[in-house]
């Protein structure tokens, strides 16, 4: 192509485009049309009758629901606060159905839907009963999701202004940011969680706690990965942390509601462990709590990994760059004096700050375009996004 600015322009058009058509396809393809995929629930009765009742759900309903039998309905309320089962019915007398609205509204909308034609069936209208509602200021228990979001921009966001303004910095005072930026990126969580919205009654420093380790994990993968992508981080952060986050997350959508890609990756992502720890440790008395702080911590882990790996290797090239400029100097003093030439080395050219501590351009940027300059546009698409 023969203008130079119109390739630039072309190429930084890559990114929101892909994105376009990433966001599609991972929003669409997770939200549009959920579906019960071996929803667990419960039906609670002792005795032959309860189990021919069980099986005749389960074969009505297929491979939407697993059914069990529990003897008591305590038992039944005891896996649901476990968050072993979404719903329990009890068919005997008045039928009614037992959920736990704050582990999820729409996985208890879902059972609801299933047993409200089996109670008219029964010539009986269908009692609802939450024994785990969600707090008053957030009825749909959906906020939790929400600040996800927040966090997630915060935090992706911040991996610019680190990642390119930053790039002459060393990777040691880039690594002390990420640690700044994350706790600040979790106060600002706590204090919409809390004092705000009112989301959090209790346990509001747990709530920071999380949304710490969930910004640290995003930001140092992110400082890490800038430093071999450049300007291709953004997308890649986009991909990681909001196309493949925030639909497997279950602050929506649970697992049981979604196809096997979306539901097999809710198992192990970080914004997953994030809203279920944050709804364990607010709504189920911190059941399972542990597990879901393991996989924060794992990905917070995995973030320090690549920072590290990013830091060896800009030293390397560091070291390597200085090795050529001595080198070369060494050369040219050395051809001046066989030549009779004052010992002088020659003027090596003045490079910017930002260039050499990254050791080249960054990818997309034109011949005559700084380092600075690139970093700027960086910051500016990432706003953008």
């Amino acid at each position: 192509m023969r203008s130079p600015a119109l390739r630039h322009v072309l190429t930084h058009l890559i990114t929101p485009l892909l994105m376009c058509l990433g966001m599609g396809l991972a929003y669409m393809g997770a939200f549009v049309t959920p579906q019960p995929h071996h929803l667990p629930v419960a039906v609670v009765g002792a005795g032959p009758q309860a189990k021919v009742f069980a099986q005749t759900v389960k074969d009505a309903a297929g491979d939407q629901l697993d059914v069990r039998t529990v003897g008591t309905r305590k038992a039944a309320v005891d896996l649901l606060e476990s968050r072993d089962i979404d719903g329990a019915y009890v068919p005997a007398g008045a039928p009614e159905l037992i959920v736990a609205g704050a582990g999820s509204d729409m996985s208890a909308t879902a059972v609801e839907k299933v047993f409200t034609p089996v109670a008219a069936r029964q010539g009986h209208p269908l009692k609802v009963t939450d024994v785990v509602p969600p707090s008053s200021d957030d009825p749909t228990g959906q906020g939790l999701f929400f600040l996800l979001v927040a966090l997630s921009i915060g935090s992706y966001a911040s991996v610019a202004a680190i990642g390119a303004a930053g790039a002459a910095l060393s990777m040691r005072i880039r690594a002390l940011l990420t640690l700044g930026v994350s706790a600040a990126v979790g106060g600002i969580g706590a204090l919409l969680a809390g004092p705000v919205f009112h989301l959090a009654p209790h346990g509001l420093a747990g709530v920071w706690g999380m949304a710490w380790l969930y910004s640290a994990g995003i930001l140092f993968i992110g400082v890490g990965l800038h430093t071999f992508l450049k300007r291709w981080t953004t997308l890649t952060m986009m991909v990681l942390f909001v196309m493949l986050n925030f639909t497997t997350s279950g602050g929506l959508f649970r697992p049981e509601l979604q196809n096997g890609f979306f539901g097999t990756l809710h198992a192990f992502w970080n914004g997953a462990g994030f809203v279920e720890g944050a709804r364990s440790l607010l709504y189920f008395g911190s059941d399972g709590l542990g597990r879901d702080l393991w996989t924060l911590v794992a990905w917070l882990l995995a973030g320090l990994a690549v920072t590290a790996i990013a830091a060896a290797y800009e030293g390397f090239r560091t070291s390597a760059s200085h090795g050529a400029h001595a080198a070369g100097g060494g050369h040219a003093a050395g051809g001046a004096h066989a030549a009779g030439a004052p010992r002088t080395a020659p003027a090596l050219p003045v490079r910017d700050a930002g260039e050499e501590a990254t050791g080249s351009r960054p990818a997309g940027a034109s011949a005559a375009e700084t380092p600075e300059e690139a970093a700027e546009e960086e910051l500016e698409e990432t706003v953008g996004v």
